[in-house]
C-alpha cells in the first residue's frame, strides 16, 4: 500500500496507455469467435451459426486464397532481403564520407520519405508511373522504348512495390547500421592504416564484420513480419488487374470481410496469419539471441 501511495503519479501516467491497449488490442480479440461462425452482423456473436473449422477449410480449398498467401510470401521475403541489403550497403558508403555537412544533408534527404504516408506517396506514384503520360514512361519514350504498365502488370507491380518500399525505408533503416559503426573502436582503423591497409581492406576486414551482428539481429527479427507485406502500400497502389500477383493477405481480408461481407472467412484468414506470425516472432527472437546474443530485456 505504501508503494502505491508513493508511486501513484507514475501509475496514473500509465493508465491512459493501459486503457487504450485494453480497448483497441485486447477487447477486439473477442471477435476471433467469428472465425468459427457463419457470422451475420444482424444476429451477432451469440446467434450466428457455429460452423467450426469450415472457414479454415475453405481458406485452404479456395484457389485465390492460396495465391494470396503465396503473393504475400514472395513480396514480404523480397522486401526483407532488400530492406536489409540496401541500408547495410548505404551505411558503408555514408560512413566513408568525411565532410560532415554533406553527410548530414544526405542523411536528412534519404530519411524524409519514411515520414510520408503511403496515401500521399500512392497518389504521387500513380501519377509518375502512369502508362498514359506518366513521368517515367515519358522518359522511356524519349529513349525510344515502349510504355511499361508498372501498376497494371502483375510482374511489374511486384517489382514496383519492392523498389518503392526500399526507396521509402532504406534511409531510416540506415540509422541502425550507422549506430553500429559508431561503436567501432577508431584504434582499429588507425592500426590497419599503420599496417598499410587500404580503405577497401579496412572496410572489408573492420567495417563489415562490425556490422554483421546487427545485420543478423535485424534479419532474424524481420522473420516475424514475413506475412506482413505492407497493407498501406498495396492498398493504395493495387487494382483488379494485378490481384493475381499483388493481392496479399491483409488486402484479401479487407475485400472478403468488409467489402464482400464474409466476415467469418475474413476473420479466419486474419487469425491464421496472426498465429503464424506469433510463432515466427518467437523463433526469430530465439535466433537473434543464439546468433547475436540479442535479448529484449
Amino acid at each position: 500500500m505504501s508503494h502505491l501511495k508513493r508511486y501513484w503519479p507514475f501509475h496514473l501516467m500509465v493508465l491512459p496507455s493501459l486503457v487504450f491497449l485494453l480497448l483497441f488490442s485486447y477487447l477486439p480479440m473477442a471477435g476471433i469467435v467469428m472465425a468459427f461462425q457463419d457470422y451475420k452482423p444482424a444476429l451477432g456473436f451469440l446467434d450466428s451459426e457455429w460452423v467450426g473449422w469450415d472457414n479454415f477449410r475453405l481458406l485452404f480449398e479456395r484457389e485465390d486464397s492460396l495465391q494470396v498467401i503465396w503473393n504475400t510470401l514472395i513480396i514480404a521475403v523480397l522486401k526483407i532481403i532488400f530492406n536489409l541489403a540496401a541500408p547495410f550497403t548505404f551505411a558503408i558508403f555514408l560512413n566513408e564520407v568525411r565532410k560532415q555537412l554533406f553527410k548530414r544533408f544526405v542523411q536528412t534527404l534519404v530519411y524524409l520519405p519514411h515520414f510520408l504516408s503511403w496515401v500521399i506517396l500512392g497518389g504521387i506514384l500513380i501519377d509518375i508511373l502512369s502508362a498514359d503520360g506518366g513521368l517515367v514512361n515519358r522518359g522511356l519514350a524519349l529513349l525510344g522504348l515502349g510504355p511499361v504498365f508498372f501498376l497494371g502488370d502483375g510482374d511489374w507491380f511486384r517489382v514496383t512495390v519492392v523498389v518503392t518500399d526500399i526507396w521509402k525505408e532504406f534511409g531510416y533503416g540506415t540509422i541502425v547500421f550507422l549506430a553500429a559503426l559508431a561503436n567501432v573502436n577508431p584504434a582499429l582503423y588507425e592500426a590497419a592504416e599503420v599496417d598499410g591497409a587500404s580503405r577497401w581492406k579496412q572496410t572489408l576486414h573492420i567495417t563489415i564484420p562490425s556490422m554483421v551482428p546487427m545485420a543478423i539481429v535485424v534479419g532474424t527479427l524481420a522473420l516475424g513480419n514475413i506475412l506482413n507485406a505492407g497493407f498501406d502500400q498495396i492498398f493504395n497502389l493495387y487494382n483488379p488487374l494485378v490481384y493475381d500477383k499483388g493481392d496479399i493477405i491483409d488486402t484479401f481480408v479487407y475485400r472478403t470481410g468488409i467489402l464482400s461481407g464474409d466476415m467469418g472467412l475474413g476473420t479466419a484468414v486474419g487469425l491464421f496469419k496472426s498465429v503464424i506470425s506469433m510463432i515466427l516472432i518467437v523463433i526469430s527472437y530465439r535466433l537473434a539471441y543464439k546468433w547475436a546474443n540479442y535479448r529484449i530485456f
